[in-house]
């Protein structure tokens, strides 16, 4: 996976819609917790073990979230010059 080529993809993205001016920090770091929220909230309610046995629906559900997480992330890091890399 190549992080860097990723951030650029997202930036340009962002930027043809005139959305950078909306990605700061504060705001991707918010709408990163929506998104997480929205994660938990698959799994509020399962069991320990139910929550290993989900059903093809709901792990749609989950991957649409985790890439959401993952996006809100990438952005984060590119708007903080954080290489994620050398932060791991």
């Amino acid at each position: 996976m190549n992080i860097v080529k990723i951030q650029n993809q997202l930036s340009r993205f962002a930027s043809e819609r005139d959305w950078e001016q909306f990605h700061t920090p504060k705001n991707l770091s918010m709408a990163l917790s929506v998104e997480v929220s929205e994660l938990v909230e698959i799994f509020q309610w399962l069991s320990q073990e139910e929550s290993k046995k989900i059903d093809s629906k709901t792990i749609e559900s989950v991957k649409d979230e985790v890439a959401d997480i993952f996006i809100y992330l990438i952005r984060i890091a590119d708007q903080l010059n954080i290489d994620i890399e050398e932060a791991i």
